[in-house]
């Protein structure tokens, strides 16, 4: 299927295996379910997630979900392994990841970084398309996926303070570990923070980045002089405009969650852990409210939550990101790094979807797509899109990126 990690590294190959007793657990919390009354009120996305839609999603995770089919699925189509990653004043982390070489002697790795309420699973559409393709004109890519720290099956930090920094410092020495001295990253929601800070930390190591969220400000005669003059003579195109739209919408209507997640991490913490349908609730109106009409099917909806309720350090872990990489926030995120050269991709149905010059106040960009199509998990909702940008960014074509030296030999 996939030669293993490179050797010389304490690196353990890992199956998902939920105990039969997690299992009869959560059918259990579900059989106790309550449902308020359904009027015209319940079951109006105006005022939130429909209850008949939870409704239905409790009843089928009861009763005819497939949990041990999904993790067969999972196990044969995603090679997954552990290591135990060494953070600097913290303790060590056991990191869960993917990690799928090509079968090309010149293939660039590429770290993939998921997001809230993403997880590894986002890679499953991309994975052989990235690794294999079907010309040979194309470049090939090792793919390495993990689960961030608090996330999926990687274990979480256990002392306060753990910033964004450290989450690119832990994804930075898995890396090496795995024997990639240099990479290409690509990230979207924190994905796109941490890998912004891979390359302010060890832009010596990172090829290039590749973002698929693009937060950004607008350019401003102190940051940004000539993108400021620029902006003066370039007026928004109607794509932009609409992008802006989307933005202040997020902002206006559907931000809410983030304060929540940032400012009472504790309390919606104990929400999910101990309500699976306060998980599914909570995680489902993002996957609705995000994408751009993609088809969930239920399958999918209670794969992507039960990795959440099955997580090693509990589905609370994960909404800790929010409060540690906030107090106190690191204000590089969003300055010019010049460094690493980036990629930029728009989708119109992103959260925040910014003008090309708000892009590019980010760093030197190489590439630059916006798509008709398309939401917040590009990845998953339109694999063949964010697959495409990536070949053109890295391929032969693009000589900004300089890589034929070292990967088009």
């Amino acid at each position: 299927m996939t030669p293993p990690p490179l050797p010389g590294h304490d690196m353990e190959p890992y199956k998902i295996n939920i105990s039969d007793k997690k299992l009869s657990q959560l059918r259990a919390k579900l059989e106790l379910a309550t449902f308020p009354e359904e009027t015209p009120l319940s079951n109006d996305w105006q005022y939130g997630v429909p209850v008949t839609d939870i409704k239905r999603l409790v009843q089928y995770w009861q009763n005819g979900f497939d949990w041990r089919q999904q993790e067969k699925m999972l196990n044969s189509k995603l090679p997954q392994f552990t290591t135990t990653i060494e953070v600097e004043d913290l303790d060590p982390l056991t990191i869960h990841f993917v990690h799928q070489r090509s079968k090309r002697a010149n293939a660039i790795p590429l770290l993939f970084c998921h997001g809230w309420p993403g997880s590894f699973i986002e890679v499953l559409k991309i994975l052989p398309l990235l690794t294999d393709p079907e010309d040979d004109s194309q470049p090939a890519f090792h793919v390495i996926a993990p689960s961030l720290p608090g996330f999926g099956f990687s274990s979480a930090p256990t002392k306060p303070g753990f910033g964004i920094v450290h989450y690119a410092e832990c994804l930075n020495r898995l890396m090496i570990q795995l024997g990639y001295m240099i990479y290409a990253t690509q990230g979207g929601d924190w994905g796109f923070s941490i890998t912004r800070f891979l390359g302010i930390e060890y832009p010596h190591q990172i090829i290039a980045s590749h973002l698929n969220y693009v937060w950004a400000s607008a350019p401003s005669l102190s940051r940004t002089p000539l993108l400021y003059l620029q902006s003066l003579f370039t007026p928004l195109g109607e794509k932009e405009k609409k992008g802006l739209e989307r933005t202040k919408w997020f902002y206006d209507k559907g931000f809410a969650y983030n304060q929540l997640q940032t400012h009472n991490t504790a309390t919606i913490g104990l929400m999910i852990r101990d309500s699976p349908v306060g998980l599914l609730t909570w995680i489902y109106e993002k996957l609705h409210d995000w994408t751009d009409d993609y088809p969930w099917t239920d399958d999918e909806i209670l794969t992507w939550t039960s990795i959440y309720w099955f997580s090693e350090a509990g589905p609370e872990a994960s909404v800790r990101i929010y409060y540690e990489t906030t107090h106190p926030s690191d204000k590089r995120l969003l300055e010019y790094t010049s460094g690493v050269k980036l990629g930029l991709s728009t989708f119109p149905k992103d959260l925040i979807v910014s003008p090309k010059l708000y892009g590019r106040t980010l760093g030197p960009v190489v590439f630059e797509a916006v798509h008709e199509e398309g939401g917040h998990f590009a990845a998953y909702e339109k694999p063949e899109l964010l697959v495409g940008d990536l070949r053109k960014m890295f391929g032969k074509g693009n000589k900004s990126l300089d890589l034929e030296l070292v990967f088009w030999r």
